[in-house]
């Protein structure tokens, strides 16, 4: 679990209750925005984690505005590949 910026939570392979609780520290230590972003196969785990918090420990947030894009990535064998990327913003 990766929390680069004061307000931003990186989605990863751990478990999303891992990731559910970074969210609601954010949200605990004052900050009335959260970015949950997640790229490829943790988009879902991004989804369940916005919507458990939203649903079971911070009944008063909602979504502020949800971005989908692709990256190009460069493989390990020196070709590319397109990943899908999300950033799910939450607010109080």
């Amino acid at each position: 679990m990766i929390v680069a910026e004061d307000n931003t939570v990186y989605i990863g392979k751990k478990p999303t209750m891992n990731y559910v609780l970074a969210v609601v520290t954010q949200f605990n230590n004052g900050g009335s925005d959260v970015i949950i972003k997640a790229r490829g196969r943790a988009i879902s785990r991004a989804v369940d984690v916005a919507e458990i918090v939203r649903h079971r420990f911070i009944q008063g947030t909602d979504y502020k505005e949800i971005k989908i894009s692709t990256e190009v990535v460069t493989t390990e064998g020196g070709g590319t590949a397109n990943v899908s990327s999300i950033e799910i913003y939450l607010s109080k």
